[in-house]
């Protein structure tokens, strides 16, 4: 009961609340983390549908974006269209031009592990550890942020 409390709150008070505006049915909450800066924009996209068009640009159903707030923790919210299971990704496109870069972070739901070689290869994360349920209240997905460091992505310690 109190989580759901704080869930709903979180959706009123949120850096996105224009996808979210109170007695949405269907929010979903992604709680970003690992910023290596806070300079630039924030993007969160949700996906929906067969699991072959996730994190396909042309199959986005949701898309938010946000100047990287200074400080503190970042909330976003999207509204889901219905009960159902999707996936999420989130970039934080540092530079804030709109394209990603190599500077640029990134990270999906269930933060896989992703190497430098499946972005060179477009291979997709599997929708097994993507795959996010959507229910009728809030559903919160935790996004661990990972920047370019060598051959792969990982987190950086600032935040």
């Amino acid at each position: 009961m109190i989580y759901t409390l704080l869930a709903l709150l979180a959706v009123q008070s949120g850096p996105a609340t224009a996808q979210c505006a109170p007695g949405t049915q269907h929010p979903v909450l992604v709680k970003i983390t690992g910023f290596k800066n806070r300079a630039g924009q924030v993007r969160v996209r949700l996906f929906g549908g067969a699991t072959s068009t996730y994190f396909d640009k042309k199959q986005v159903l949701v898309r938010t974006e946000i100047a990287t707030p200074r400080g503190g923790a970042v909330t976003m919210c999207v509204a889901a269209p219905r009960a159902g299971v999707y996936a999420v990704d989130v970039r934080h496109d540092v530079n804030g031009n709109g394209k990603t870069d190599r500077a640029d972070g990134g990270g999906t739901s269930g933060n896989p592990d992703i190497g430098l070689m499946d972005v060179i290869f477009k291979r997709k994360p599997s929708p097994s550890i993507t795959q996010v349920r959507v229910g009728n209240g809030p559903t919160i997905v935790p996004i661990q942020l990972k920047y370019l460091q060598g051959g792969s992505f990982k987190p950086v310690s600032a935040d």
